[in-house]
């Protein structure tokens, strides 16, 4: 290639940068809300981010990869709506948008993303995320009904307190440091499930997998109920268990154990077809 034509090339790709710059687009929201409002991103292609603002504001950056999507939105009373709009020619490349949404930390908040990432934090209104193949993050919530769904993308959790935390997956792997409350469930079809916490005081507790292995690591002094068993994976228990005076079912060496450790303060059901279970110490 001669020196010309170099030049001519670089010149090509300088162009085709400026273009797709060019294409970008930047748009700003801002709403005024009452307490506890409802607040709904739905974004097919590209992350959202949602994280506290001050007193009632709702505030939106959006940033449109191209002009072959649109941002509708839209405010009804204490309720926002926020929606990708494809346009003709959009693709998962050209239609991406990046959401980053400032809510009251009390707004009930739905966020919604093919491939995310999804995230939420220091929050304390209800939570729904949902996605495909979305990355899901929700950090230090207190307070909340946490709903995520998903089919093969991973799911974090950390710093959940006192949290109705209900987690459905497929495929992906779901991973709870420091989450405890009421309620906390996650079903998987073939996603590991990892609990790195201390059950709380008093809550429930279900991590049921159909071919996923599930591993709870608890610190010596934890106290529960917990009924473990795997069909026809093994199990290994690190702790020194009361025998229940009454049980559903015969327990079998390897394949599932049952017990109290402590005052029982909190129900545990650890359950799998063919996965393993671990129940380890800190």
């Amino acid at each position: 290639m001669s020196s010309r034509q170099r030049v001519g090339a670089v010149a090509v790709v300088m162009i085709a940068c400026a273009i797709a710059v060019s294409a970008s687009e930047k748009k700003e929201f801002n709403y005024t809300v009452g307490p506890k409002a409802s607040i709904t991103i739905n974004n097919q292609f590209g992350p959202v981010s949602v994280k506290p603002s001050t007193a009632n504001q709702v505030i939106v950056t959006a940033i449109l990869q191209s002009n072959k999507v649109e941002v509708d939105d839209s405010k009804i009373g204490d309720r926002v709506e926020l929606k990708s709009h494809l346009l003709p020619g959009a693709s998962p490349d050209n239609a991406r948008v990046e959401y980053e949404v400032l809510v009251p930390a009390d707004a009930s908040v739905s966020m919604h993303s093919t491939n995310g990432p999804l995230r939420a934090e220091q929050l304390h209104g209800d939570l729904t995320l949902e996605g495909d193949t979305a990355t899901m993050e929700v950090h230090d919530v207190s307070d909340s009904h946490v709903h995520v769904n998903s089919l093969n993308g991973p799911i974090t959790l950390t710093n959940i307190h006192n949290g109705h935390v209900e987690i459905s997956s497929v495929g992906g792997e779901v991973v709870l440091n420091s989450v405890s409350g009421p309620l906390v469930s996650v079903t998987s079809t073939s996603g590991k499930i990892h609990y790195d916490g201390d059950f709380g005081t008093g809550g429930d507790y279900k991590l049921t997998s159909h071919t996923g292995d599930i591993e709870a690591i608890i610190p010596a002094d934890a106290s529960f109920d917990v009924i473990a068993k795997s069909m026809r994976g093994d199990v290994q228990n690190d702790f020194p268990l009361q025998p229940k005076k009454h049980i559903t079912f015969v327990p079998e060496k390897g394949r599932s154990f049952v017990g109290t450790a402590g005052k029982a303060a909190s129900s545990v059901l650890l359950r799998t077809v063919s996965g393993k279970i671990r129940l380890k110490k800190r």
